[in-house]
Order: structure tokens, then C-alpha cells, then sequence
């Protein structure tokens, strides 16, 4: 599957509001090989000149229902200003296993892949989560402490498979209200 701008299910298709699987494991090949091109999609979407020539809208994460894969399977990259991979994972079945009080919002709001207008407004996530996943990258099942940023990101991932958009959670009446309990993230 060729993974691009027009491959992926926007939010005026039913298909993105439905809710994932499990997936099973040991991962088939099928399962692994769509996981690593979500994986690979991610890492070439912030190189602008691949994302131009191959037609990339620029992304952190992405789900497998994204690609219209009903299964609990995304690929997260985090990178620093030099382009350098400082998180990546390409996690199966992931679950929230303990999560903070605090929380956290992106002062510029959040995008998606599958939201091509923009929802202006702060999504509040928790600050600090631990996931518990598989991560096909490494082969194993993992421990993640994530934080301020990466928290925000896989749990906006993980919405996904629960047929959530992050714009569900922008307050309609007020969405540029402030919590006392937020921290912004820059």
C-alpha cells in the first residue's frame, strides 16, 4: 500500500470514526509490513523536499485507521530541530496503563492527517501517561513514560482507535479557555 495524501481516510468518511482491534501477536507479515510503511511515511513526511515529490502532508503519528486498517497499530516519531529521531515507536495494541491529574494542551492547537480544515481551539490531554504496548521496531513489549509533547502526541494516536478526533475535544462554547491545571506547550 502506497501511503500519501490521497490514501489517507479524511474525516468526512465514516471509515475514520470507527473503532479498532486487537491486533494479534506474534505480528503477521501483513500487519508488520503496513506498520513499518506507516512508520516510513512518518519519518519521510518532515523532509520537505520527499514530501513534496511523493505527495506527504508532514506528521508525527499516524493509526492504521487512518489507512483505513481497523487495528490498535500506530507509528509516533518525534523529532528535534536537526531532524533527528528522538522517539519512535511503531506500537501495537497500546494502552494507557496510569496517566496524571495535570494536563497539558499545544499553544498552536493540534492538526491531523485526517482533518484537512483546520479546528482552531486547545485539546487538553493528560501530561504525563505510561503505555504499555508492543513495539515492532524493537520486538518486544515496552514501558513508555511519556511526557509533555510525546504524551500529547500518542494519545492523540490512540484516539484514533476509539473513532475520536482531537477536535471532539475543543469545547465548543469557549475553545480557547484556559484550564488553572494546564501547562501550554510551546
Amino acid at each position: 500500500m502506497k501511503i500519501n495524501t490521497e490514501t489517507i481516510i479524511k474525516d468526512n468518511n465514516p471509515k475514520i470514526r470507527e473503532k479498532s482491534e486487537d491486533v494479534k501477536l506474534p505480528l503477521s507479515a501483513q500487519d508488520r509490513q503496513l506498520l513499518m510503511q506507516m512508520y516510513d511515511y512518518v519519518d519521510r513526511s518532515t523532509d520537505p523536499d520527499i514530501a513534496e515529490k511523493e505527495n506527504l502532508q508532514p506528521a508525527v503519528g499516524i493509526s492504521a485507521i487512518q489507512v483505513g486498517v481497523k487495528k490498535k497499530m500506530a507509528a509516533i516519531i518525534v523529532k528535534d530541530s536537526d531532524g533527528n529521531i528522538v522517539y519512535g515507536f511503531a506500537l501495537v495494541n497500546p494502552k494507557i496503563i496510569s496517566e496524571s491529574v495535570e494536563k497539558a494542551y499545544l499553544k498552536g492547537g493540534e492538526g491531523c492527517l485526517s482533518v484537512p480544515l483546520n479546528h482552531e481551539g486547545y485539546v487538553y490531554r493528560k501530561k504525563r501517561i505510561k503505555v504499555k504496548a508492543y513495539d515492532a521496531l524493537t520486538d518486544r513489549e515496552v514501558i513508555i513514560e511519556a511526557k509533555d509533547y510525546l504524551a500529547i502526541v500518542m494519545q492523540h494516536e490512540f484516539d484514533h482507535f476509539k473513532g475520536i478526533l482531537y477536535y471532539d475535544h475543543i469545547d465548543k462554547d469557549q475553545p480557547f479557555k484556559v484550564l488553572d491545571n494546564a501547562t501550554c506547550i510551546e
